[in-house]
């Protein structure tokens, strides 16, 4: 076992070819428009819905819109990094292919592995944010769930089965998931336009006073709560001001993360070089306005030390008196959040099936169903696992983990780019990333600070996580993969154990 080895790249021709091969070939079916709505459809969802609420009230108040902006800058930055590669290397598994073309076997690994942690977490939180709204949503119809079963239970029944129903939807097909998810998205737009117009009438100027709450010292937390920047440097926690501004730019990240699993469809994109890139930077652009508006709005109809942790948008007009929108709003949630879910379920099951079909995991999981040009397999599994999580996790608990996977990749791929320019400057790119290297780096550095604001146990978790990842590959893909087969593209490797 040898360093070089496990920074052995794949060429993009390769990655390419590979995707040529029947039973691993995906259909071209998707197109910008597509894309767009993909995009939108995954990033609008749980962290308007409800992390929004939370960051305004607990860490900056009003100002929670300048936190949506500042992640907004680091998404930003990294979409364009995003762009450049997915329009260059047009094949499925998003960041994970591209930093197998540039940094090496050992870091795709990680990021693949990154990937799942954030895919598959999303779609749990985002299944219980779901079974929170449609709670309410009930019981604006007066029909209560058994505490037992609801949201916040033991087992959260709603979310399991809502995950069971969306798997079975993505293993037909992603066109036709696409259709449903065409018009629950449009549904869920319909929602936030509505908050945000609707609730212009409610505002009130004093809520907005201050708009940047003075800067008060936090509730003492245990330490494994804490911050890491802040327990490494000694820091005296604190909220509000401009350092709740940051937390909670760190928290508001989770309302963005999913623009990047668009590129997780290069290979079934009709014109991955033109398409992928709007479909990218169009999606965070829709949504980083409407974020703005809708945190402006929210935190204008209601003081931020009185908006709700739980369902806030809903909530927010109930407080002022207009429970009929709440019964609205929570059922375009209920719509809507079933896009985000749903998305995530497929781009979680594109990056194991890229990883399958290098034989990093085995290879069989990523046979595609003639029938369906999907890869059931992954999904049926990827499916079940995120419905036991869903159902058995407690609320609140998942978030940051989400937020440390993503940030890494970002971090990764910002750092591919002018790697991958320096390795490969003739490599055709269709689209550039403007002032590269130092939009790439900034992008790296924001994203490597944000990372240092998340606590303690979210990295201690994140360790496990990676170490786990790291058995797997010095057990299995080290050995395996197609790279370490020799470049045999065309060869089926010998299996001779599976995980």
């Amino acid at each position: 076992m040898s360093f070089a080895n496990m920074m052995r790249t794949k060429s993009v021709e390769q990655s390419i070819a590979e995707g040529d091969e029947p039973e691993y070939q995906l259909k071209k079916r998707l197109t910008a428009l597509d894309l767009t709505v993909f995009g939108v459809g995954v990033v609008i969802g749980a962290g308007i819905f409800t992390v929004a609420g939370r960051a305004a009230k607990d860490l900056a108040g009003p100002s929670v819109v300048i936190s949506f902006v500042v992640a907004a800058l680091c998404c930003a930055l990294a979409a364009l990094c995003y762009a450049e590669f997915a329009s260059s290397i047009p094949v499925s598994g998003s960041a994970y292919t591209f930093s197998y073309a540039s940094l090496g076997e050992i870091v795709a690994w990680i990021i693949g592995w990154d990937l799942l942690l954030e895919l598959m977490l999303g779609a749990s939180v985002v299944a219980q944010g779901w079974s929170a709204y449609l709670g309410v949503f009930l019981d604006h119809l007066d029909i209560t769930l058994p505490e037992s079963v609801s949201y916040g239970s033991s087992f959260d029944l709603p979310a399991f089965l809502l995950v069971a129903v969306l798997t079975v939807l993505v293993s037909i097909g992603i066109k036709e998931s696409l259709r449903v998810n065409l018009a629950l998205v449009a549904l869920k737009v319909f929602i936030v336009l509505f908050v945000i117009f609707a609730g212009l009438f409610f505002i009130k100027g004093e809520n907005y006073q201050p708009f940047i709450p003075p800067n008060q010292p936090a509730e003492q937390v245990e330490t494994l709560k804490t911050p890491l920047i802040e327990w490494v440097f000694g820091f005296t926690q604190s909220h509000y001001g401009v350092t709740g501004i940051l937390a909670a730019a760190s928290l508001v990240f989770f309302a963005y993360i999913g623009f990047d699993v668009v590129a997780t469809t290069a290979e079934e994109a009709k014109n991955p070089q033109r398409d992928l890139p709007r479909g990218i930077l169009g999606s965070l652009l829709i949504c980083t306005v409407l974020y703005c508006a809708v945190a402006l709005v929210m935190t204008g109809m209601v003081k931020y030390d009185k908006i709700s942790s739980e369902a806030s948008l809903a909530k927010a007009f109930e407080d002022v008196g207009h429970p009929g929108f709440a019964t609205l709003i929570s059922a375009g949630a209920v719509a809507g959040l079933t896009t985000v879910v749903m998305t995530l379920l497929i781009g979680a099951s594109r990056v194991v099936f890229a990883m399958s079909r290098d034989w990093l995991l085995p290879a069989s999981l990523g046979k595609v169903n003639t029938k369906t040009g999907t890869p059931i397999k992954i999904t049926v599994g990827i499916g079940t696992v995120v419905a036991l999580v869903a159902a058995l996790t407690p609320v609140g608990e998942l978030e940051y983990m989400i937020n440390i996977g993503t940030l890494t990749a970002f971090f990764l791929v910002s750092v591919a780019v002018p790697v991958l320019r320096r390795r490969n400057p003739k490599m055709e790119r269709p689209f550039k990333v403007p002032f590269s290297p130092v939009l790439p780096i900034v992008s790296a550095l924001i994203c490597l600070y944000l990372m240092l604001t998340l606590p303690i146990e979210t990295w201690i978790r994140f360790v496990i996580w990676m170490a786990l990842g790291f058995i797997i590959y010095f057990i299995y893909g080290y050995h395996r993969s197609r790279l370490a087969q020799g470049h045999r593209a065309q060869e089926e490797p010998v299996e001779k154990s599976t995980l």
